[in-house]
């Protein structure tokens, strides 16, 4: 089996903590022309983000907000702070500052979650996290996806893979948690490539691993090449069989934050078995522990 973000929540905390997904109102390198134009080929207008707050409302009371929706299924009233939509690194060190210091001040917030890109890490920034790490615990997550030069161009991902290594390195160099983000189903890839991104991740030395599934939405490029018959998505049992073989990488020390990912149901184009989650969640515990 393999350690899970809950087990890893209560050897931090000492009890069952929740997160709680806000937009802080960025945007991203690879949508404002300074690496690209349109996003990622997978992303959504919301940059990732469905799930979250939205920016119309102050931190504050985006967590509130979320608080208020999940408060009946947390007992313990612990709560991370998840910075999910788009690039929550790329601002200046002021206007970072602010906002993360908004987010970590109530009293229920015991960490934050920051969602970015590698190559939105500058050494100002580092030491800013570094330095609020020390208040509250923070964790760095960071979408690398792929670790196969010809996937990254597909997909439009914008850096290169010594980018990722690098920003790894200086992260854990100064203290901070360090989650990676990997799609299993980018189309052209074998299972083999899979597990060696999954093996890549590693060897970088990341605290942690969330695996999400090539899924389509709405209004994104990869709905076009999907509709027009150049890919087909992974099936349940294939997606199991993979994933299976990529957590097989993990030593024991590397924290499962997810099995699966997947996009809001009212914008999923496919594959449309993933919108069943219990089913899926239930399938997957199932045969991982065979």
């Amino acid at each position: 089996m393999y350690k899970t973000l809950n087990e890893h929540y209560h050897e931090l905390y000492g009890c069952k903590v929740y997160k709680l997904s806000i937009d802080a109102g960025f945007t991203c390198p690879n949508r404002d022309g300074t690496v690209g134009v349109g996003g990622c080929i997978f992303c959504s207008g919301d940059g990732g983000g469905e799930f979250a707050e939205k920016a119309c409302g102050s931190i504050t009371q985006q967590l509130e907000n979320a608080k208020k929706r999940v408060e009946h299924k947390c007992k313990t009233g612990k709560y991370i702070a998840y910075f999910q939509s788009f690039t929550n690194t790329y601002a200046s060190v002021e206007i970072l500052r602010e906002r993360y210091l908004e987010a970590m001040s109530p009293d229920y917030i015991v960490g934050l979650a920051v969602g970015t890109r590698p190559d939105c890490l500058p050494d100002e920034t580092i030491a800013l996290l570094a330095e609020l790490n020390r208040i509250k615990r923070i964790c760095v997550e960071l979408g690398l996806q792929t670790i196969h030069p010809e996937s990254a161009d597909y997909i439009r991902r914008g850096y290169n893979n010594h980018v990722y290594f690098d920003a790894v390195h200086r992260l854990k160099a100064a203290g901070l948690e360090v989650v990676t983000h990997i799609i299993l189903g980018i189309p052209g890839e074998t299972m083999e490539m899979m597990v060696q991104t999954t093996r890549e991740v590693v060897r970088a030395g990341t605290n942690g691993v969330k695996f999400h599934l090539m899924h389509v939405l709405k209004e994104t490029d990869l709905e076009a090449d999907y509709l027009a018959g150049r890919f087909s998505c992974l099936s349940m049992e294939e997606y199991g069989e993979i994933l299976k073989q990529c957590l097989a990488e993990l030593p024991d020390c590397v924290v499962v934050h997810r099995i699966t990912g997947d996009g809001a149901k009212c914008n999923l184009i496919a594959p449309l078995w993933s919108a069943d989650k219990k089913r899926v969640l239930n399938y997957l515990n199932h045969i991982l522990k065979a």
